[in-house]
């Protein structure tokens, strides 16, 4: 099939490189977010996946809104059969979604209709689920509401970031999403309606979400921090100014008042509401990332200091 593959971030590459692979589907062109200010110069840099497709020579599209009419009328001249998606990151209105003829297939990564929306993965690990996965739907105007074509499961480890558990997700996610198109292109896969029960959201996750509250159980402190790193980052205050945190480790034989800070030789503690937690890498603004102890070296934290 004539396909249109739309995506933006890292996550979406193993699902564009499988495509490019798979030799019985024609990439004609990419969809992508616009380039964006980056790095210290804040210039103007190309998006992941715009970079790859940039690499293979495919033509790369950059609405600013998908509704934009000089998008659309491309669109409709490349007349894909299919437009696979993932994390493109843009509203696609009903006339955009309209021109494939078998619409646009989205890789969303959890089992639908569990954790609908732009976070899934963090919204897993910072629940708790011990199990979630990647779905294939045809998009459709309701939030990651459309009908499902296939899904996959994995199970959450108990160290995984959310960087860990999207990277594995993003590479199994890309042969399901290639064996979707395929199986939409012979006719031989269906899509089924999702459930109506079940039904969970993980709005996007702001820097404000990443802060720490060490008036939590440590358990819920270990799920936050992870669920952040690597982006946006978990964070505290320590005399006034932010430190990001890295994942924590929970030291079940130490009590500690939340958020009090407990400096031994080879490690950091800090105390949340049941047992302390020790702190991985730290990093101080205008500072690079390092373990803990070589922050509490340099900072010497007093007895009674608190990361707030």
């Amino acid at each position: 099939m004539r396909v249109v593959f739309a995506g933006t971030p890292e996550a979406a590459l193993p699902s564009l490189r499988a495509f490019l692979a798979s030799g019985r589907h024609e990439v004609v062109a990419v969809v992508t977010r616009p380039d964006a200010p980056a790095g210290r110069g804040r210039g103007l840099v190309r998006s992941p996946v715009g970079a790859l497709a940039d690499e293979h020579g495919i033509e790369v599209l950059t609405p600013v809104k998908a509704s934009d009419p000089d998008f659309k009328a491309r669109l409709a001249e490349l007349a894909p059969d299919c437009c696979p998606v993932v994390a493109y990151g843009n509203l696609l209105p009903q006339s955009v979604l309209d021109i494939p003829k078998h619409g646009w297939i989205n890789l969303h990564f959890s089992v639908l209709p569990a954790w609908r929306g732009a976070a899934p993965v963090q919204a897993a690990i910072k629940h708790g689920d011990e199990i979630t996965g990647a779905t294939t739907f045809r998009i459709v105007r309701e939030l990651d509401a459309g009908p499902v074509f296939g899904v996959l499961t994995e199970p959450i480890r108990p160290d995984d970031t959310a960087g860990d558990l999207l990277g594995r997700l993003a590479e199994a996610g890309a042969g399901l999403l290639v064996s979707t198109v395929d199986g939409v292109a012979t006719g031989a896969l269906a899509a089924v309606e999702q459930p109506a029960d079940g039904v969970s959201y993980a709005p996007k996750v702001l820097v404000e979400d990443a802060k720490v509250d060490f008036k939590h159980p440590a358990l819920a402190v270990d799920r936050l921090v992870r669920s952040v790193t690597p982006d946006p980052g978990a964070w505290a205050l320590f005399r006034g100014e932010r430190v990001k945190l890295g994942p924590v480790t929970t030291v079940a034989d130490v009590d500690l008042a939340p958020g009090e800070l407990s400096v031994e030789r080879k490690r950091v503690l800090v105390g949340t509401a049941t047992h302390a937690v020790a702190l991985g890498d730290v990093q101080a603004q205008g500072k690079k990332r390092m373990a803990a102890t070589d922050w509490a070296r340099g900072v010497r934290p007093e007895p009674g200091e608190a990361l707030s």
